[in-house]
């Protein structure tokens, strides 16, 4: 079974879908949580209380919920829609549900709480000293942000990064309901194995390998979060 769904087209595309998802929401997770961490680091204590309630609160509802809410969002009829043909940008609604838009819009705004989380614990510990010492020596907000911040932060964005990889790469209930019948990852077709085929030998060969690619690719997240943690320290001292 392991040899058949090696030489088998249909599990290298879905395989290679899966993971391209995983890698796009991770960084677009790093790309819109930095910021948010960053805020919490420059701001007061109620700006880091407010912060920190709207990151938490998601999570305390379930992902389900959150999935069905954007279905609703972004279907023909949805708040989206709706709003761009009151605006008169469009004249019929577009189709975003069941496409790998729907999908990729799902698993960022569902995983994000779990990128900023690990990033304000990094920031919390963060000493204003260093920022000082650097504009003493003539750096500029952008020039500490860069050379100071951003490199003390790489631990929390690493373990961001695997967090939302594991996550984003194993998980079924988003593509499943926000992609559609037609949107197929590994997940979905573990599922679509075990439970519609009843194939149940090709589910756990599919399985296997699922959990194996994602342990290579938690072992190289933590490869480069330790390069990154190793070459901040030697610039510390």
């Amino acid at each position: 079974h392991l040899t058949a769904a090696l030489s088998d087209s249909l599990y290298w595309t879905t395989f290679q879908r899966s993971i391209t998802l995983a890698i796009t929401t991770t960084l677009l997770c790093m790309l819109l949580g930095f910021p948010v961490g960053y805020l919490y680091l420059i701001g007061g204590p109620w700006t880091r209380r407010l912060i920190l309630v709207l990151t938490i609160a998601p999570i305390l509802t379930s992902g389900i919920v959150r999935t069905y809410a954007w279905i609703v969002i972004l279907g023909g009829r949805g708040v989206v829609n709706s709003t761009l043909m009151q605006l008169g940008l469009i004249d019929a609604p577009l189709r975003i549900i069941n496409t790998h838009w729907a999908v990729l819009i799902g698993m960022v705004q569902i995983h994000l709480p779990i990128m900023i989380l690990p990033l304000i614990a990094v920031m919390s510990r963060h000493d204003s000293r260093l920022d000082e010492a650097s504009a003493n020596l003539g750096a500029t907000r952008l020039g500490t942000l860069r050379h100071v911040i951003l490199p003390l932060a790489a631990p929390g964005l690493g373990t961001g990064a695997a967090l939302v990889f594991t996550l984003s790469y194993t998980t079924f209930v988003v593509p499943q309901l926000l992609g559609g019948g037609n949107y197929l990852n590994a997940a979905t077709m573990v599922y679509e194995q075990v439970v519609y085929a009843l194939e149940w030998s090709k589910g756990a060969v599919t399985a296997v390998i699922l959990m194996a690619t994602c342990l290579i690719g938690l072992v190289v997240i933590t490869g480069l979060t330790n390069l990154a943690t190793r070459w901040t320290r030697a610039a510390r001292t």
